[in-house]
């Protein structure tokens, strides 16, 4: 048997002006992360204490007066159950169409014997530096009755170029000799597609997975001109949007007797900062997730152009 080699470990002596950069580089990072962890901390320690010390603007750092009180609460508004439905169909199923459709595009481009394939493929890249602006949207998916329908929300966000050249960029790094050898044993496009392109794409498909449900759940502009005689199809945004607005009434509406016994009563900022917090929530539980996937795609798929 052969012996085992024991691997020596090089050490690799540290100039002053590499120990200094390291100080700095960990610090700038440091205080950015902090900078944007720090907006949702302040948001959730306001959501979890005492509504009367919120009210005053007494929370800065640590909670006070623990409860959980407000999330309860907001169990009494009967159309935030609907509309979070609809946020997370909208989010599943629309993600899931622009993944599968911008996978499959960011393929069929990459192949020359496509027809005309540069001409399409330069034709889509245009649309992501011109369009011709909310009206003519609106007018386009109202002859396409697609206004007051759920599809509304799904349809329009199907083709999205940019996660398509991300794809397509990202595609071109996976050795062509893969996808050869399959031909030779007389593998269909589609099955090539399906077998080798698709498993090893994961990276950035996961990446514009994130791309596409954090832009879904967000949205509400396309809620409030698509389906302003709908309300059925209001998302979770556009309700909490409308909300912020009238926090009077929903303040009576989430109105808890034992909270104002308590000297806990609801206000309109802690309605207010307990409404963001349950816009984010959700993405905030997907994202750890998903973020070994985002790097090593956002990376990889930024490699050629």
């Amino acid at each position: 048997m052969a012996k085992k080699v024991k691997q020596q470990k090089v050490f690799y002596r540290r100039k002053p002006s590499d120990i200094i950069f390291n100080i700095v580089n960990y610090g700038v990072f440091g205080i950015f992360a902090t900078a944007c962890f720090f907006p949702f901390y302040y948001i959730f320690i306001n959501t979890i204490s005492n509504n009367d010390l919120v009210k005053r603007g007494a929370i800065k750092l640590i909670p006070k007066g623990l409860q959980l009180q407000n999330y309860l609460a907001l169990r009494q508004v009967d159309e935030l159950g609907r509309a979070f439905l609809v946020t997370v169909g909208r989010t599943v199923l629309g993600t899931a169409l622009m993944v599968l459709a911008s996978a499959f595009i960011g393929y069929i481009v990459t192949k020359q014997e496509m027809w005309h394939r540069k001409l399409w493929y330069r034709f889509m890249i245009i649309t992501m530096y011109f369009n011709a602006g909310i009206i003519p949207w609106f007018v386009t998916l109202s002859a396409l009755n697609l206004t007051g329908t759920f599809w509304g929300y799904i349809i329009p966000g199907i083709v999205a170029p940019y996660n398509i050249i991300l794809v397509k960029t990202y595609i071109e790094s996976i050795p062509a000799e893969l996808e050869e050898s399959a031909q030779m044993d007389g593998a269909s496009y589609m099955t090539v597609f399906r077998k080798i392109i698709w498993p090893l794409s994961k990276p950035i498909l996961a990446t514009i997975a994130i791309f596409g449900a954090v832009g879904h759940w967000n949205s509400f502009t396309d809620s409030i001109i698509l389906m302003s005689s709908t309300p059925k199809w209001y998302t979770l945004q556009h309700i909490l949007y409308n909300y912020l607005n009238k926090t009077t009434n929903i303040q009576a509406m989430m109105s808890n007797p034992d909270l104002v016994a308590s000297g806990n009563q609801l206000n309109e900022k802690a309605i207010k900062y307990t409404v963001s917090m349950v816009s984010i929530i959700p993405i905030l539980i997907v994202y750890p997730f998903m973020n070994r996937y985002f790097e090593e795609g956002i990376m990889l798929g930024a490699v050629k152009g």
